[in-house]
C-alpha cells in the first residue's frame, strides 16, 4: 500500500517530491528545470511556459535546490536558477549543474537583485544569461531565448519526411 501522497498518485503543483526524472529520447519535449526557493515564482514560470510551448516542453520546479540538484544531468533542455536561496545559493547549483553534465550555456540565473548585479557575480560562470525577475525586457529576452532553444531542439529531433 503506497504510504506518500506521490506514492498514491497525487500530482505535487512542483516537482520537489519527484526525484525520477530521466533523460529523454529524440521525440520527447524540450527539459525545462527550475531551481527557486519561492513556490510562487516556480508556478508562475511552469504555467508561462506550459501556457506559451504546451506539451513542447516539461517543466520540472525544484523548490528545494538540494533536491533539485539532485536529479540534473546532460539532458537538462535549460536551467533557470535563482540566485539568492537558503539551503544552497545559485553559484553552488550552477557548479554542481556543470558537474553533473548540464551545459553552462544552457543555465540562466534569475534574481530580484539587479542585473548589474548579477552580471558582476556570474560572468566568469559560462552562464548563458543572467536575468533580473522583475524586469520586463529581460523577461521579454529569456522568452525569445526560450523559444530559439524549443525551435532548435525539435529541428534536432525531427523525424524526416518520406520520400
Amino acid at each position: 500500500m503506497p504510504s506518500t501522497p506521490w506514492e498514491r498518485g497525487y500530482h505535487f503543483p512542483d516537482d520537489s517530491k519527484r526525484t525520477n526524472i530521466r533523460p529523454v529520447g529524440a521525440a520527447e519535449a524540450f527539459q525545462v528545470v527550475i531551481i527557486d526557493d519561492s513556490p510562487l515564482q516556480g508556478a508562475l514560470v511552469r504555467r508561462t511556459l506550459e501556457q506559451r510551448f504546451e506539451d513542447r516542453v516539461h517543466v520540472s520546479v525544484y523548490n528545494d535546490p538540494t533536491v533539485g540538484v539532485e536529479v540534473l544531468g546532460p539532458w537538462v533542455g535549460l536551467l533557470l536558477v535563482d540566485w539568492l536561496m537558503p539551503k544552497l545559493d545559485g553559484h553552488c547549483v550552477v557548479e554542481r549543474a556543470v558537474r553533473q553534465g548540464v551545459d553552462p550555456k544552457r543555465i540562466i540565473v534569475s534574481s530580484s537583485h539587479s542585473a548589474l548585479e548579477l552580471h558582476e557575480e556570474f560572468d566568469c560562470e559560462g552562464c548563458l544569461a543572467v536575468i533580473e525577475k522583475g524586469e520586463q525586457q529581460q523577461q521579454a529576452a529569456f522568452m525569445m531565448i526560450l523559444d530559439g532553444l524549443v525551435r532548435r531542439h525539435e529541428r534536432a529531433n525531427a523525424t524526416p519526411a518520406p520520400q
